[in-house]
């Protein structure tokens, strides 16, 4: 026989040696592996010469067993080879691997006939081991089994044989197992191994979920399998996947969530590591310990606070730890009379939080800062004294001439939880002295034939030290053109070197540090007509009788009245028909204040000694020249005058070589300014005119006039420090109003401004000349006041009034907003008068509440009469602080009124012929040539335009007066 089985044995062999064998799927489980038989397999072969078991190795030289047959010499074979039992375990389906090598019957000599080069699987189910029983009908075919290649003699001289892997399903299987047999028909085979398996899905973590080894059906459908979360995690979806027949997981649902402290690692859920955390029941990594914040221990849950760093309830466990912030900074108070207004800086450190808010406490003090007690409920805090989110607050309703310390505290959301002691700013004031309330109650002590004696009662609210009391009288028919003054320390006075007979009118007004408080009202009275006179000793006995006169008359007006109602008649009584009302012998009046005019005194000198205090030379010292005046040098130095403190002052001095008027001059200023006493009105220290040089001793005000210290400091302000700035003008301008006084010279050059930003009046020495001159200002011995800050009536009819003050405040309160811009700009003083009397009014800066540019359109009325009184814009700026939100609507360009050199309204561009026309008729004939050369060359162009046109777009090269006048005004 050419190929016996030996000989094929030994080219298997060679074949194993040479080949590579590869491991199996994890989700196939092996039910039968030939090869990892160590010893011999024990198959029944039938007929016994059939099929033979050999012993060889693999490449590893680890012995396996295999079968081999190769009867092709001989006709009609029938070799069958079984296997053991097999149990099918939970398997439905059964795989069978069949590894075999097959000779290619041509490459055979004389063996053409009985030669075959395929052999037949079979299977058989039982439900228990058969033993060597064997019974070909038993057998079910499972398949045909054919070489896909085959080897040939040539093969076998090389060495190189080819191996065939086959793989057939078995199933389903419903016993508890089953034998394999192989049918050889006369082929040449070598079976190098079975192996028989089946397939399940194996044991895996799908979304922290576990899902263990399931078998699949003999099915087509899919085998739902609900999984377990892993440690340390908790379900958030059911989960579940299906096992497929091929033993593949699909469509996982569901999912499993690592719970706090854990983060997902793999397909576990691990503990956080120190210096890590995590809050949140979710897959996300465990995060760092944010800033300011520790862990020690593993699986932390929240990150705890370093010292002084504290988290409170509401923040998340993400936040970093925080703390208190420090205290404000840089807190500024503008004192108005009986009010503050507080304005400061952020905190340098906000302790690394947004939600920042301050609180105000209020003390009132007395002498002593130590000496404190918390305010009372009448004082009010606008908007509010908790809980502010601005860095402002006006302090209302406050005690005249009172010590105050108020504490500014920062708080942010950790701050009740800092243990540390509280962080704030303190500032500590001291209300002005306001003007005393009226003098109300007034006695008539005694009459004569040419004296009077009165006593009162102390003003009910003094708001400070009463200095003295103002008396003022005069005969009734004179009306006020001739007036005496007197001065008394106490409260009585005797009214000496009267008339007899005469009707007198008197009025009494109370002064503290702050001025003078409203007059009384009018007292009339008369001195008798001989030396009849009435005392306190009769004055009852007068009381008395006329009680009984005026009871009699109230009775006869009664009378009168009923029967007047009972005939159907009643008379109206005019508005000025007053009563006065006695009791107790006292009379219950208001009254008013008034300015002397020093001009009015034949001697000047009479009019300064009696208003301004003569100082000692020797207790001023010049430091330094700080300006220079029409009448000599502005310097600054201080004053020291005997027991009290010294202060810094400002010196105006008369340069040598003054003539006489030079002199009454210099001094008019200093008379006017002695009757004033306001905390907005700068204020007169004294004079020196015993000595030379003659002096004008006031106030120092540390950071100059108005003007510059805007243009200094632009943007640099809040709006509401701006309108506290503009709150003490007005007031300080109601004041002067309401003494008489008109100033005439209002502008931001002449206020004044102290460290404390408390702006003050100055500037009351100069008389004033309006010239013909179209182009003229008011001429003054100081210089000239420019046009462009006069009321129109001021300028057209020399008519000066509070009114026209009016005008000029709202040309200081665009100044303050503008951060001292000029006003018009550059147009000169016959264009503004003209623009003004036509009607065009100044736009709004920039960022200008809305609320504050109508006030200024409201100074600018061109009827006077309705022009707001100093009292209203005070009242007006008042409500305005109480009520910040208010500043927040800024005005637009749409708010401007229409002026007179660009309006569009004025003129019907479509009805012009040209463009020149056009240009006359708004007066600017030397812009004709750089309009034609833009383009712009007809009306039609031009009326046609939608898109505005800026007149620095056509500026010519050449500017002229009448393009100068018109530019920053207004545009196309």
């Amino acid at each position: 026989m050419d190929c016996k089985p030996h000989a094929l044995f030994l080219i298997f062999s060679s074949f194993i040696c040479g080949g590579q064998l590869s491991s199996h799927p994890s989700n196939e489980v092996n039910l039968l592996d030939s090869k990892a038989s160590q010893g011999e397999l024990g198959w029944i072969s039938y007929p016994a010469h059939g099929w033979e078991e050999i012993s060889g190795v693999d490449e590893y030289y680890t012995p396996i067993r295999t079968y081999q047959v190769c009867n092709v010499m001989e006709y009609s074979q029938n070799n069958w080879l079984r296997t053991n039992w097999i149990p099918r375990n939970s398997a439905q389906k059964i795989y069978v691997e069949l590894k075999f090598t097959l000779r290619d019957c041509n490459s055979i000599p004389l063996v053409l006939g009985t030669c075959k080069e395929t052999f037949n699987l079979y299977y058989m189910e039982t439900d228990e081991d058969q033993g060597v029983k064997f019974r070909e009908h038993q057998f079910t075919k499972i398949d045909t089994i054919a070489a896909d290649e085959s080897f040939t003699q040539m093969d076998l001289g090389d060495r190189i044989l080819k191996l065939n892997t086959e793989v057939r399903e078995v199933g389903p299987i419903t016993k508890k197992g089953f034998y394999l047999a192989f049918q050889d028909v006369g082929a040449c085979v070598a079976l190098v191994s079975v192996r028989v398996y089946f397939k399940k899905c194996p044991f895996t973590v799908r979304n922290l979920a576990m899902f263990p080894d399931t078998v699949p059906m003999d099915s087509q459908s899919l085998v739902e399998v609900r999984g377990s979360c892993v440690n340390n995690s908790k379900e958030e979806e059911s989960p579940r996947m299906y096992c497929s027949t091929e033993g593949e997981w699909l469509v996982p649902i569901g999912k499993c969530l690592c719970n706090i402290g854990f983060e997902e690692r793999g397909v576990s859920c691990q503990a956080c590591r120190p210096g890590f955390y995590k809050s949140s029941l979710d897959n996300l990594k465990c995060s760092k310990c944010p800033p300011h914040s520790y862990s020690h221990q593993e699986g932390a849950v929240y990150c705890s606070c370093e010292k002084n760093y504290y988290r409170s309830d509401k923040d998340p466990a993400s936040m970093a730890c925080t703390r208190p912030p420090t205290a404000p900074r840089n807190v500024i108070s503008v004192i108005n009379e009986t009010s503050v207004i507080l304005d400061w800086s952020w905190p340098a450190d906000t302790g690394g939080r947004k939600d920042v808010s301050f609180s105000v406490v209020c003390k009132k003090c007395g002498s002593s800062a130590r000496q404190c007690e918390p305010c009372r409920g009448a004082v009010r805090f606008l908007p509010r004294q908790t809980g502010l989110k601005n860095t402002t607050v006006t302090v209302v309703d406050l005690l005249a001439h009172t010590n105050y310390s108020f504490e500014i505290e920062a708080l942010n959301g950790v701050s009740s939880l800092a243990t540390a002691h509280r962080q704030f700013a303190t500032v500590t004031i001291t209300t002005n002295q306001a003007a005393p309330s009226p003098v109300t109650v007034i006695r008539k002590d005694r009459t004569s034939r040419n004296s009077i004696s009165l006593s009162w009662l102390e003003p009910e609210r003094p708001n400070g030290i009463i200095l003295d009391y103002e008396v003022k009288y005069y005969e009734k028919q004179e009306q006020e053109t001739s007036y005496t003054i007197l001065r008394s320390k106490g409260t009585n006075v005797t009214l000496n070197g009267l008339k007899p007979d005469t009707t007198y009118l008197l009025q009494i007004r109370a002064r503290t540090a702050a001025g003078y408080g409203t007059s009384s009202r009018k007292f009339e009275f008369e001195t008798s007509p001989d030396s009849f006179s009435i005392s306190s000793e009769n004055s009852q006995v007068v009381i008395i009788a006329i009680s009984a006169a005026v009871a009699i008359i109230l009775v006869t007006v009664v009378v009168y009245v009923l029967i007047g109602r009972f005939c159907g008649y009643s008379k109206s009584k005019h508005a000025d028909e007053k009563r006065l009302h006695f009791g107790n012998g006292h009379l219950k009046l208001p009254g008013i204040r008034t300015y002397v005019d020093p001009h009015t005194y034949e001697d000047p000198n009479q009019a300064v000694h009696e208003f301004a205090k003569e100082l000692d030379a020797a207790c001023i010292s010049i430091d330094k020249v700080v300006g220079a005046g029409e009448f000599g040098e502005v310097c600054s130095g201080r004053l020291k005058l005997p027991s009290k403190k010294e202060i810094c002052v400002a010196i105006k001095t008369l340069k040598a070589g003054y003539t006489e008027k030079q002199r009454r001059d210099f001094l008019s200023e200093a008379s006017i300014m002695g009757q004033f006493d306001h905390p907005n009105i700068i204020r007169l220290e004294g004079v020196v005119t015993r000595s030379k040089p003659v002096m004008i001793v006031t106030e120092y005000m540390e950071n100059g006039s108005l003007d510059s210290f805007l243009r200094k400091h632009d943007a640099q302000f809040t709006v509401i420090q701006l309108v506290g700035m503009l709150r003490g003008i007005a007031s300080g301008m109601k004041y002067l109003s309401d003494m008489g006084y008109v100033h005439r010279d209002l502008a931001a050059r002449n206020i004044l401004v102290n460290s404390n930003l408390v702006c003050k009046v100055s500037d009351f020495g100069l008389s004033r000349v309006l010239e013909d001159d179209p182009e003229a200002a008011y001429t003054t011995r100081g210089g000239k006041i420019p046009i462009r800050w006069t009321a129109p009536e001021a300028i057209a009819y020399r008519k000066f009034t509070s009114a026209s003050d009016v005008w000029s405040y709202g040309i200081v309160l665009w100044e303050v907003m503008s951060y001292g811009e000029r006003p018009y700009w550059e147009m000169s003083n016959q264009d503004v008068i003209k623009a003004v009397d036509e009607g065009y009014r100044l736009p709004p800066p920039m960022d200008c509440p809305a609320a504050l540019y109508q006030l200024m359109l409201d100074c600018w009325q061109k009827d006077r009469n309705n022009r707001p009184k100093f009292e209203q814009i005070v009242s007006i700026l008042d409500k305005l602080i109480r009520n910040p939100s208010t500043l927040k609507i800024i005005a637009n360009t749409a708010s401007r009124p229409s002026n007179l050199l660009l309006d569009r309204n004025s003129t019907d561009i479509s009805a012009l012929r040209s463009m020149g026309d056009w240009l006359e008729s708004i007066r600017s004939v030397p812009c004709k040539d750089t309009f034609t050369g833009v383009s712009y060359s007809s009306c039609d162009t031009l009326a046609k335009t939608s898109t505005e046109i800026c007149l620095t777009d056509v500026k010519p090269a050449a500017s002229s007066p009448e393009w100068e006048q018109s530019l920053g005004i207004t545009t196309l």
